[in-house]
């Protein structure tokens, strides 16, 4: 009883110390795809690689900056980031089509992280042939803009605690 205990307790804590950061999801995220829907192939590597416009409702006027996380979950070898991007200026749309590059000026300044494809910016779907993956965009509003200039996806949620004042997140699918 009591090893069952002891490991009830060990399992518990490695799932609190591996979960994502829990934030009040009341900010909407809306896309030319609905949520739970199918991503259109524009926005995939078989199509044109395009980051997807991300329309943010409900967006508090205390926000600073946004930062955006998109990720696989269902990737064999476990998540898979597919973009980082932070310091975005507190707009209602992040337009489609973000450039690629550590610093974006256009359409507006920002910083990309290194994906898991090893490319600074968006990188979109390409799952395995014949599987359907959920594609996650998590959309964080900030109450200020980050003193990062590169970080990985746990550097820059490490930066964001403490000043997340909304969350909301989309998720689309993708098969091949």
């Amino acid at each position: 009883m009591r090893r069952i205990a002891l490991f009830l307790a060990v399992l518990l804590l490695g799932c609190a110390q591996n979960a994502p950061p829990k934030f009040e999801k009341n900010l909407e995220v809306k896309s030319v795809f609905e949520n739970g829907s199918y991503i259109p192939k524009k926005f995939t590597l078989d199509g044109e690689n395009l980051s997807p416009p991300l329309e943010l409702v409900n967006l508090s006027p205390k926000a600073k900056s946004i930062a955006v996380i998109m990720e696989d979950p269902d990737a064999p070898k476990g998540t898979f980031v597919h973009w980082i991007i932070w310091n975005i200026p507190p707009v209602k749309e992040i337009p489609e089509g973000i450039p690629k590059g550590k610093v974006i000026t256009r359409p507006f300044k920002a910083y990309q992280g290194k994906n898991d494809f090893g490319d600074y910016g968006y990188d979109g779907p390409y799952p395995p042939k014949g599987e359907t993956h959920r594609y996650v965009f998590k959309v964080y509003v900030l109450d200020t803009e980050l003193n990062l200039k590169d970080a990985n996806k746990e550097e820059l949620l490490k930066a964001m605690e403490g000043h997340v004042i909304q969350y909301g997140e989309l998720v689309g699918l993708y098969r091949k």
